[in-house]
């Protein structure tokens, strides 16, 4: 089943001589538990197409079908709850609160939303990410890649039908960034998530089920699923 779809996407900044086409022309269909890598180098545009995917910012023309719904036809406020609800982040800079523990990180966009937190649920990702004995710890007190290990399960916490990632490892050394993308894959399959992660890292990349390449704001290529 098909949970998330581009038609025709495109994004320009600028105007004649000095227009910039970040996104010329994309579409992808990405299915229901799939773990997609969207490959490219600094300025192919894969940054634009992971914020546009996630409504965080709008297309000067096309479409993002997610469930079916094409999100762009949603007013601001609507398509924030919609993001909130559907779609989970994470980014390259953690963005933790220095004065909430872990366990308070993670349930903080929960709670924001004003929902009631699954307390197993928050219980069985905190586990399987390796956190439960850092759960009362501060941001401070934890190295970038369990730093990073709280970002995964704060987007996780929300239980959103997809999670999209922005060079998640790109702080963090070879060997770290290994064990955190075994563990969104391995998290993603648990709970039923399609995980569409952007890296200029074709190492990284192969741990994905499909790997999409972009360049000057086109689909070069666009692998096969060797799930």
């Amino acid at each position: 089943m098909v949970v998330l779809k581009t038609d025709n996407l495109k994004k320009f900044y600028g105007k004649e001589e000095n227009q910039v086409k970040a996104l010329n022309g994309v579409s992808l269909s990405i299915e229901q538990g799939e773990f997609i890598a969207i490959v490219g180098t600094s300025g192919s545009g894969k940054s634009t197409l992971l914020h546009m995917l996630g409504g965080l910012d709008r297309p000067t023309s096309g479409k993002v079908f997610v469930d079916d719904k094409d999100i762009f036809t949603l007013k601001d406020e609507a398509l924030t709850i919609f993001r909130r609800r559907k779609i989970g982040f994470v980014f390259q800079a953690f963005n933790l609160v220095p004065v909430l523990n872990v366990y308070e990180n993670i349930v903080l966009p929960i709670e924001l939303d004003g929902n009631e937190v699954d307390g197993a649920y928050v219980e069985q990702i905190v586990e399987a990410l390796g956190l439960k004995e850092k759960k009362n710890s501060m941001p401070s007190q934890l190295s970038g890649g369990q730093q990073q290990r709280v970002a995964i399960a704060r987007a996780l916490a929300s239980k959103p039908t997809i999670l999209l990632a922005d060079e998640p490892t790109g702080n963090l050394d070879s060997k770290t960034s290994q064990d955190v993308l075994s563990l969104l894959k391995i998290t993603g399959q648990k709970f039923g998530q399609t995980i569409v992660m952007i890296t200029h890292n074709e190492e990284i990349a192969q741990m994905a089920d499909r790997i999409i390449h972009i360049e000057d704001g086109l689909i070069v290529k666009a692998g096969e699923s060797h799930a």
